[in-house]
């Protein structure tokens, strides 16, 4: 999920610890706890200052190891050991609810990031398996609008915690079902919906901002992808893409920026653009249509003789793309 879903989902948490007499009747004790489930709801995330030194080294390792099996014990360790002196517990009776909440917090963190398509690395150190559901948005509306409106009930003091918060971690649960009962439904019965399929063609159904909205990927058995949109029940095919075969692409694969690219995702495609001076490559992960683009990109530079001049890793538009390399518009595509 986004930062500010994470944030929300941590306060949420939060107030359904007042579930425990033993952080209801002591003033202290639940600041501790609230301080600990909104850390722990944020702490998988640390790894996004490796933005701040390179964007390839950020998407090779993003949801990745802090978001493994060690990690939901690590994150809660840490916390409990930085909030008890802090907040003046020395006793294993008060260190130990605010170690079980911030356990709490750094699990849902990690089991909510499961269910959307950029998924983790939730089962290191078995596997560097990248696990997603395809199932709820980075963003959705009903669990931020729902945590949010429930925060501002509980603040106002118009419902006491409790109850309060059970009742929208029932909702949520209820929903999360929902979505993953429709999910399952639509991804059965794609293959009826396309009047166009071959035999062994694989069926991805993603989801958007809005619940009626799904973009689906068709791994075709050449390889290559069919990308569409499944807008109430209407399936519509927007793009056909497929790999080139360029030599610029084999050599490309070599740069580091774009193994990164290529060890997060399985669903790239790449397309070549031939200048005087060289050639772009530009790879593409067909799971991500926006405006019928692929924004999330790796793009490498390349002189005649396949050196690299200059990369780009991360979400970019084609037009934004165009300007920062200033690619001729009348370049040869392949």
């Amino acid at each position: 999920m986004d930062t500010a879903t994470h944030f929300v989902m941590g306060l949420g948490l939060a107030g359904l610890s007042f579930v425990d007499p033993a952080i209801a009747s002591d003033p202290v004790l639940a600041g501790a706890v609230m301080l600990a489930t909104i850390l722990g709801s944020q702490a998988p995330d640390a790894d996004t200052a490796l933005r701040l030194k390179d964007n390839a080294l950020y998407i090779r390792n993003h949801r990745g190891i802090t978001h493994s099996l060690p990690f939901l014990l690590l994150w809660p360790a840490l916390i409990t050991l930085v909030l008890g002196p802090i907040f003046g517990f020395t006793d294993w009776q008060a260190l130990s609810h605010i170690a079980l909440w911030s356990f709490i917090g750094v699990s849902v963190h990690v089991f909510s990031d499961l269910f959307n398509t950029y998924g983790t690395q939730a089962a290191r150190p078995f596997t560097e398996k990248w696990i997603a559901w395809n199932i709820i948005h980075i963003f959705d509306p009903f669990i931020f609008g729902s945590h949010t409106a429930a925060i501002i009930l509980w603040i106002s003091g118009i419902v006491p915690p409790a109850p309060l918060f059970i009742t929208l971690y029932v909702c949520t649960a209820l929903y999360y079902t929902w979505r993953t009962v429709v999910h399952s439904r639509i991804t059965r019965n794609i293959k009826k919906k396309d009047i166009k399929h071959d035999a062994g063609d694989r069926y991805f159904v993603i989801p958007t901002i809005s619940p009626r909205r799904w973009n689906v990927v068709k791994a075709k058995t050449d390889k290559s992808y069919d990308v569409g949109q499944l807008n109430n029940g209407r399936l519509e095919w927007f793009k056909h893409a497929v790999c080139s075969q360029h030599p610029a692409v084999d050599h490309s694969k070599s740069h580091p920026d774009i193994q990164a690219f290529l060890y997060f995702t399985s669903y790239a495609v790449a397309e070549v653009e031939i200048l005087p001076s060289g050639y772009i490559v530009r790879w593409g992960d067909v799971r991500y249509l926006h405006r019928k683009q692929f924004p999330f990109v790796a793009v490498l530079v390349m002189d005649n003789q396949y050196q690299p001049l200059n990369t780009y890793v991360g979400w970019l538009s084609s037009e934004k793309l165009d300007e920062r390399f200033a690619i001729d518009p009348g370049s040869m595509k392949l």
